[in-house]
């Protein structure tokens, strides 16, 4: 019997994590909430929803939050990650899970965007999206039309390939690099989002810009990294 684990990071959540949780329950077998240094009342309320609570003491970021949620993963087959501020919608954890259990992919990540459809992203959202988008591929090959989706699903054997050096927002695309370096199959399905909630914490500008340049600084970093290996492989001959 495969066994499902849902990881939901959350920071200052208390309005939404109670319903996030519940609803999250029908349809994965296990509901870890990892608080990342809340000072309001996510961590009462995710324990009285059901969720078992892992809590940092100050706030450390999404990436960080989500190894404390990989590291604690324990004999669940498949892993799925969500936002907790309920732009996601759990009814929609089955199309995420169904393509690991078929064997057509080892990752899947939820899309706004696969079928190019029009949704309530707000313009100036969709842009630094599209961008962070270009900059992901560019670092791991890989296409995505949703790279900053946080609506994802793991085979649990995928785990041991993530780095989880970035402890903000751009673990996102961190992870898709790791995929690719590991030769992983990765797969996107179309997924809705709600923006009549109450979001992100975290400023979209200053968070894109962020990302941005933490996926440049990777990028230079692997061509430096080339560019070592071609010189000491000259030097060897």
């Amino acid at each position: 019997m495969i066994k499902t684990l849902a990881i939901l990071p959350a920071y200052n959540e208390e309005i939404s994590i109670g319903s996030m949780v519940l609803n999250t329950k029908r349809f994965v077998d296990h509901v870890l909430v990892v608080d990342d240094g809340s000072i309001d009342n996510t961590v009462e309320i995710a324990k009285i929803a059901g969720a078992e609570v892992i809590e940092h003491l100050s706030n450390k970021g999404k990436g960080a939050a989500l190894k404390t949620g990989f590291n604690a993963v324990n004999g669940h087959d498949i892993i799925v990650t969500m936002d907790s501020d309920g732009q996601h919608n759990p009814a929609e954890i089955p199309k995420l899970i169904e393509p690991l259990i078929n064997g057509e992919a080892d990752i899947v990540i939820g899309s706004r965007y696969l079928n190019g459809q029009i949704t309530d992203t707000p313009f100036y959202r969709r842009i630094g999206q599209n961008v962070l988008d270009q900059v992901t591929y560019l670092n791991s090959g890989i296409k995505i039309t949703d790279s900053q989706s946080g609506f994802r699903a793991f085979a649990s054997h995928t785990i041991p390939s993530f780095r989880f050096n970035s402890t903000d927002y751009s673990i996102e695309s961190e992870m898709i690099i790791d995929v690719s370096n590991n030769g992983f199959k990765i797969k996107e399905v179309d997924i809705g989002v709600r923006y009549d909630v109450n979001g992100s914490t975290k400023n979209p500008i200053s968070h894109g810009l962020l990302v941005l340049m933490r996926l440049m600084l990777n990028m230079g970093s692997k061509k430096l990294n080339g560019r070592f290996r071609k010189s000491r492989n000259r030097k060897q001959k």
